[in-house]
């Protein structure tokens, strides 16, 4: 089975190609096909290539600035486009990594590999850390559809709660959706027009529930239009390295907190370890027919490897078989076709 990787686009691709080469080694029985700068990819492997990482030559590169369906269409010799490729002309290609242009990837996956049948939008999911130990919580969607409809966020319900169970074994994931309040009429049109959707579908459907809960640990999957979910997402990043720096500078306020620390080290590397959204991987964008994720632009050795990791994961529970099943049995409600990215 092949991984295909996109190194093109993202800020540190030396570092891309470290963390798909120690994932390498990690899943032998799965080959790595790295698109990008061939030069680059030996400079950067060295001598410690293992056998089953492949390198793909592209020169070109869609970046931030492209507009996306035009790059795609105008750019067949980028990293990203001719991944794609080799996703698409592999039967035996079961996922693509990417950090690149979130734009590029998400209208990629959606024109060259087109969705699940009966799916209206792919969800773009994420992973963020709880206040229970080893205990994560989905946002379904953290970015792709910033105007959603009531009848997306059902979907993106489904895949996510799809998501959940493939990830963590969790039978029953708990789903909420996120608003300005807890009670049922609470929110704006949209969100009030979901809620019954919600109610219909065979999920473990809760009800509304408010950003500052989010992190509970109550919650398994988090539903929202990608708008939302984006602040949501990226705001408590923010908090995360707030607090984290400030927690620093405490440290090395003076010569007593710094023998404190001391003393803390395994506390504190715990705290560090557990506020690290990378060891998660990237965005999982679901409802294309094969895996698609989507990482960070600065992407590291530790959020590679758990991406590929991820990937694997997903295969070898056959979450993409479980999200057609899922869509079928969901209730089906005709909305206008289209992708937006």
């Amino acid at each position: 089975m092949k991984i295909v990787i996109d190194i093109g686009g993202c800020d540190n691709p030396h570092k891309m190609i470290a963390g798909a080469i120690a994932a390498a080694k990690l899943h032998p029985d799965y080959t790595m096909v790295l698109v990008g700068d061939a030069e680059l990819i030996k400079k950067c492997s060295g001598s410690g290539m293992p056998s089953n990482v492949v390198a793909e030559h592209a020169p070109d590169v869609i970046t931030n600035e492209d507009v996306p369906t035009h790059a795609i269409r105008q750019k067949p010799d980028s990293s990203l486009v001719k991944a794609f490729s080799v996703l698409n002309s592999n039967d035996d290609a079961i996922g693509i990594v990417s950090g690149g242009s979130t734009g590029a990837v998400l209208t990629g996956a959606t024109l060259l590999v087109g969705r699940i049948p009966g799916v209206h939008r792919p969800v773009l999911t994420s992973l963020m850390p709880t206040s229970v130990l080893g205990k994560a919580v989905c946002i379904a969607d953290c970015g792709a559809n910033v105007d959603s409809k009531p009848e997306f966020l059902a979907q993106f319900a489904v895949m996510g709660a799809v998501y959940v169970r493939a990830m963590f074994g969790i039978e029953n994931p708990v789903v909420s959706l996120l608003s300005v309040g807890t009670e049922d009429k609470k929110g704006d049109e949209r969100t009030k027009a979901a809620f019954p959707l919600l109610k219909e579908l065979p999920i473990n459907f809760v009800g509304n529930m408010e950003a500052r809960d989010a992190l509970t640990g109550n919650y398994d999957v988090v539903v929202t239009d990608g708008f939302s979910g984006n602040v949501l997402l990226k705001s408590t990043e923010g908090t995360a390295k707030m607090v984290v720096g400030k927690l620093k500078e405490a440290i090395m306020s003076s010569t007593r907190a710094k023998i404190g620390a001391l003393f803390m080290k395994k506390a504190l590397n715990s705290f560090k370890a557990a506020m690290d959204y990378h060891s998660y991987g990237g965005g999982a964008f679901l409802g294309v027919k094969k895996l698609v994720v989507k990482m960070h632009g600065s992407v590291n050795e530790v959020s590679m490897k758990a991406s590929i990791s991820n990937i694997i994961k997903m295969h070898e529970n056959n979450i993409l078989e479980n999200i057609r099943n899922g869509i079928s049995a969901a209730v089906e409600k005709p909305v206008g076709d289209g992708a937006q990215a």
